[in-house]
């Protein structure tokens, strides 16, 4: 009987974490380049070597929905929607080099440009895009960053740099915990995209598909009632057992 609650158990934490995973995207549906998290469970045999283990149901994380969002015309100069498989290459809290398609850009008071979440921007020689005092900002469909000097007229425009943008198809990044993808294989980070690799003026929007994910939560609801009821279920059959037994003693 301990068999059925543990295998009921298991399946209810990992509806549980599958709660978590959906309200997550739930909450970054209209996050401007953000990819839904895919979650699944798999049996997992407990290890219990010579002797008889228990079947737990575990929560995977299967990686992260890769379809573009929808795009968003916004007339910012400064929002950019990236081409397929392109990301923005972006310093993480710990310093490395991240990923993301999240293309609402701003400067800082102290001459950085940031991502909407406040990541930095770094250039393709992997360093920190630094921004000089300026008047005007500009983003080239290559990524190049121009800009017009403080007290020089609209027509001077001098070259900041030009933006990390690498080409990565999906299965080669894994997401982390902050959000931010990065390379599944670290000793080969991906290469700087060529040619043009952005739109400016446009935002790519989130991928989730927010009445689905509402009627995946209703399901992991019912599903982790009836999780629960299996307990309660199993529970009372084992307490009637041992009534019987000492009945029977």
């Amino acid at each position: 009987m301990d068999k059925a609650l543990y295998v009921a158990m298991s399946g209810a934490r990992a509806t549980l974490q599958a709660q978590g995973t959906v309200a997550h995207n739930l909450a970054n549906a209209e996050t401007a380049g953000f990819k839904a998290a895919l979650a699944n469970t798999q049996a997992y045999r407990v290890p219990g070597g010579e002797h008889a283990s228990r079947i737990d149901a575990m929560h995977i994380d299967q990686g992260f929905d890769s379809r573009v969002g929808a795009q968003r015309v916004t007339g910012n100069a400064l929002d950019v929607s990236l081409r397929p498989d392109r990301w923005l290459a972006v310093q993480s809290a710990d310093g490395g080099e991240a990923y993301t398609r999240a293309g609402n850009l701003s400067p800082t008071p102290n001459g950085q440009l940031v991502t909407g979440g406040g990541h930095p921007l770094i250039d393709e020689n992997g360093q920190p895009l630094a921004l000089p005092p300026h008047q005007a900002l500009d983003i080239g469909e290559d990524g190049t960053v121009s800009i017009v000097p403080l007290g020089e007229g609209p027509q001077t425009l001098a070259i900041v740099g030009r933006l990390r943008v690498v080409e990565a198809p999906p299965d080669r990044l894994t997401r982390g915990l902050d959000g931010l993808m990065r390379s599944a294989d670290p000793q080969r980070p991906p290469a700087q995209a060529v040619g043009n690799v952005m739109t400016t003026g446009a935002l790519e929007s989130s991928n989730v598909d927010a009445a689905g994910a509402l009627v995946q939560m209703i399901q992991l609801q019912r599903q982790f009632e009836m999780q629960v009821k299996l307990i309660q279920r199993g529970d009372d059959n084992a307490q009637a057992a041992n009534s019987l037994l000492r009945l029977g003693g």
